[in-house]
């Protein structure tokens, strides 16, 4: 039996959500009074959820003014590029065919449902599924220690896409294109192009310096 969801578990989870999605951008100041009336729960649940998001780093605390949000530094977020890089490159050059026959599908599917987002202009569902997307590559050298790790990144990996989203979703045809010809490489098991196309698509999302 999973353990009892409290009020300041569920308050936390909402919040938290809401940042990472982007509902919320970087420097927004969080209300507790809004925050409280917005979930339907008294502010002590809402307090407990802020506390435990300022010990995360994802705002901070100003009493009688509000939370900030934090957004990721550039160092923060090149840093954690190059490490998804590495095990995504890594990924595609250790997979087996038999491990990229097995992914073609699922993988495709994806790269159709981001469509569908972008196209829809939900753009949490369409980060949530470049997340899922990207992982897919690192999942072809089947090590769970490799996918433990990755995993590890995902909440900054969606506070970079929030934080790029106009970057990002600026022109959708290119994205698309640019997650084609990664999702092609890796089925040819070129992992020298996909690492190339790759590097191009973070410089390009993230605006990375050439």
């Amino acid at each position: 039996m999973s353990p009892r969801t409290t009020a300041g578990d569920r308050a936390y989870d909402a919040i938290r959500r809401s940042i990472l999605d982007g509902d919320v951008t970087v420097g927004t100041m969080l209300s507790e009074n809004e925050l409280a009336a917005s979930l339907s729960m008294s502010r002590t649940p809402v307090r407990a959820a802020l506390h435990r998001l300022q010990a995360e780093g994802w705002i901070t605390i100003y009493p009688q003014r509000g939370a900030l949000v934090n957004g990721l530094g550039a160092q923060e977020v090149q840093e954690a590029a190059e490490l998804r890089h590495a095990l995504e490159t890594a990924g595609v050059r250790r997979g087996t065919p038999r491990a990229r026959a097995a992914g073609e599908t699922g993988l495709a599917a994806n790269l159709a449902s981001q469509q569908v987002a972008l196209d829809g202009g939900d753009f949490a569902a369409f980060a949530r599924l470049a997340l899922d997307f990207h992982r897919g590559f690192v999942a072809l050298a089947a090590n769970d220690l490799m996918l433990a790790t990755y995993d590890r990144l995902r909440d900054r990996q969606l506070m970079s896409i929030a934080q790029s989203a106009g970057r990002i979703t600026g022109d959708p045809a290119q994205l698309l294109a640019e997650h084609r010809g990664l999702l092609d490489a890796a089925l040819a098991g070129d992992d020298a192009r996909f690492a190339d196309l790759l590097e191009q698509h973070q410089a390009r999302s993230h605006g990375f310096a050439g």
